[in-house]
């Protein structure tokens, strides 16, 4: 799979992980596990990248004692996501037509 197309689908996937709720690093890679793998550093790489990008914002707050830094979405990220399912269409039409089986 192309880079690019691959950096774009685990950004979304992570977007999504986090559009209903508040999450953390741990919890993240665990929701994501049945559907794709994804490494503890390249989870934190994309985090960043969506942080910079302004699609989430980052808050710190106590649990067990430790500090433990929670993931948001903002409206930035939930129009990425929007986008996405629109993008989505035109891919499968192309897949449908490059998959198209010759009469």
């Amino acid at each position: 799979m192309d880079i690019q197309m691959k950096r774009g689908l685990l950004d979304v996937c992570v977007l999504a992980a986090i559009k209903n709720e508040d999450s953390y690093g741990y919890k993240i890679i665990k929701d994501l596990k049945p559907h794709i793998e994804l490494s503890e550093s390249t989870l934190y790489t994309i985090l960043k990248r969506l942080e910079t990008a302004h699609m989430l914002t980052v808050y710190t707050t106590e649990h067990g004692g430790r500090l433990r830094k929670y993931y948001h979405i903002t409206p930035n990220g939930s129009e990425r996501i929007k986008n996405f399912k629109e993008e989505w269409k035109e891919v499968m039409s192309i897949y449908k037509f490059v998959t198209k089986e010759e009469n």
